[in-house]
């Protein structure tokens, strides 16, 4: 068999390797050993038709320019193989019919650029690439259990040359997560069985599976498969925030997972000591400073509580002692990691797994970038030209509609002009300074009445542009027919925070925090009392420029 069976992780902990059978180079302690050649895997998975992040956010995460631009880098001073778990091209399964264009468009754009800039080798399969059809998947996929009839390219599981080092890949996908797009997948396991076989006696060194499935169908097909040395786990793939900074361990299987969106790469550093045996975890800087810095608050609650237990004279003794090894277990642990963060083993293969951020400050591939923008400029016109005619539905007998903000002017002087003070006033700018006021996925946070009754729409949105009165307070129309006499249903003076939190979610407004941000929007002539019942606090002009990174990578816009 390939594989060697790895020892038991917690014969390492502190050690800082796990020792194996005999290689190459002889028994240990009886010469060199073998040669040892290195590369590198770049992994993402559930792109989900993200090119960029919102800008809208103080640290806006993702961007295909400045991961290809990531990789690149690489390339320059190692050997590099990038792969793709699948659910590449679309946000939804189920995409409305006026953004199926746009949808198209951007597809397009990220098959180029994964293709041409980061040069994908392999790219997996998932519900993500099948929205628009089986005949949008142009490129050829990983995917061991889906048939060659199904009506999808495939590429058959492939040894690829990094370096000299052999990597095989192929893939699985989830049958469950297909069955309802029209493309039947046989059992997962199987497949990859005997995709396994034909790498090994293809000369794979390193086997990666692009397994489309959760962490538990990729720990499932570990158990059930021997021989695969990493599994990406290519659904579900988490936010940064949520990212594991350590792989997963599965019988002899590393089971990995980035972050969605393009918000993170995995990055893989392989060292192949030229034996058959499993790869040990060689932790890594990265790795070893978020480990640390997670067991710093840890350490310092158990100590505070251990120091109140040993004041209790009735205190049991036993779980003191006990209690106390449980920290001398954690101090030791991060001793450890702060004096050998970079823990190689005494023989065999290992591996360092860094989940790298893809953040504001890094550098833009300017090709992918001249890419991006072209395709905001394309994407606008042809958005335009489609919803031309698509003129807001007019509002029911006796409902209300939008009138504007002029509108209210006449009467509200004073809380329309506090109101062009803030950045609400000035929201369609914002895009138009961005080229995305036609985009589909922008323009509805930044007009008002977007896609309602007597509202907004693409190509109709005269005295709607920005986040006006009406957004907050609602359609004004009956008001405005009263002379401002009579206050219809429609409207409220204190806008409830589900109102504010259509728009301001996490993705889009990472600082919002709704008294806040309300201090931003009230004061003199608009809620003056309101304002001054929120007494002091922070704003949201505070907490925004408290987080904001100013700093942008170079070849980058926003």
């Amino acid at each position: 068999m390939r594989r060697a069976l790895l020892l038991a992780l917690s014969v390492c902990v502190f050690a800082g390797a796990c020792k194996r059978g005999s290689s190459a180079g002889g028994a240990e302690g009886q010469g060199p050993g073998p040669t040892k050649v290195t590369a590198t895997v770049f992994v993402t998975t559930e792109l989900f038709g993200t090119i960029e992040p919102c800008g809208c956010n103080s640290d806006p995460r993702g961007d295909l320019a400045r991961a290809a631009a990531v990789i690149d880098r690489a390339r320059t001073t190692g050997h590099v193989l990038y792969i793709d778990g699948g659910s590449l091209l679309f946000a939804a399964e189920e995409i409305p019919p006026q953004q199926v264009t746009q949808a198209k468009m951007t597809a397009d754009l990220i098959r180029d650029a994964v293709k041409t800039q980061l040069k994908a080798a392999a790219i997996g399969l998932g519900p993500g690439d099948l929205s628009l059809g089986k005949t949008a998947v142009t490129v050829p996929r990983q995917a061991a259990n889906i048939s060659a009839s199904a009506g999808i390219p495939l590429a058959p599981p492939e040894v690829i040359d990094v370096g000299k080092v052999r990597v095989g890949v192929f893939g699985v996908v989830d049958p469950d997560l297909v069955a309802g797009l029209g493309v039947a997948a046989t059992d997962p396991a199987a497949a990859a069985a005997g995709a396994v076989k034909t790498l090994n006696a293809a000369g794979a060194q390193v086997i990666i599976a692009l397994a489309h499935m959760d962490r538990a169908g990729a720990r499932k097909l570990a158990t059930a498969v021997a021989g695969i040395d990493f599994i990406v786990a290519g659904q579900s793939a988490p936010d940064p925030k949520d990212v594991s900074p350590a792989p997963e361990h599965a019988g002899d299987t590393w089971i990995v997972q980035p972050a969605n969106r393009g918000q993170g790469l995995a990055r893989i550093d392989l060292t192949v000591a030229g034996d058959d045996g499993a790869f040990a975890d060689a932790i890594g800087k990265a790795r070893a400073r978020a480990e640390i810095a997670d067991l710093g608050p840890r350490i310092d609650e158990l100590a505070t509580r251990i120091a109140g237990w040993e004041k209790d004279p009735t205190a049991d003794p036993a779980f003191l002692d006990k209690k106390r090894a449980e920290l001398a277990v954690l101090e030791q642990k991060r001793a450890h990691l702060q004096a050998s963060p970079l823990a190689i083993p005494d023989h065999g293969n290992y591996f360092v797994l860094t989940q790298v951020p893809i953040t504001r400050q890094l550098a833009c591939d300017p090709e992918v970038q001249a890419a991006k923008i072209a395709l905001d400029k394309n994407v606008g016109k042809a958005n335009l030209e489609i919803a031309k005619n698509d003129k807001p539905a007019p509002a029911a007998p006796g409902q209300a509609s939008y009138v504007g903000s002029d509108e209210c002017s006449y009467c509200h002087a004073e809380a329309v002009t506090f109101w062009r003070s803030t950045r609400h006033a000035h929201a369609w700018e914002t895009l138009e300074e961005v080229g995305k006021e036609f985009s589909y996925n922008c323009i509805g946070c930044h007009v008002t009445g977007w896609q309602e009754p007597g509202g907004s729409t693409l190509a109709f949105t005269d005295k709607l542009r920005d986040v006006q009165c009406e957004v907050c307070h609602g359609p004004g129309s009956l008001h405005v027919a009263a002379n401002g006499k009579e206050k219809p249903k429609s409207l409220t003076r204190v806008p409830p925070k589900s109102r504010c939190m259509t728009c301001h979610t996490e993705d889009h407004s990472d600082t919002f925090q709704y008294e806040a941000y309300l201090r931003d929007v009230t004061g003199g002539g608009h809620g003056q009392a309101f304002r001054k019942k929120l007494g002091d606090g922070p704003t949201g002009h505070e907490l925004r420029a408290a987080k904001k990174v100013t700093e942008v990578g170079a070849g980058c816009t926003q």
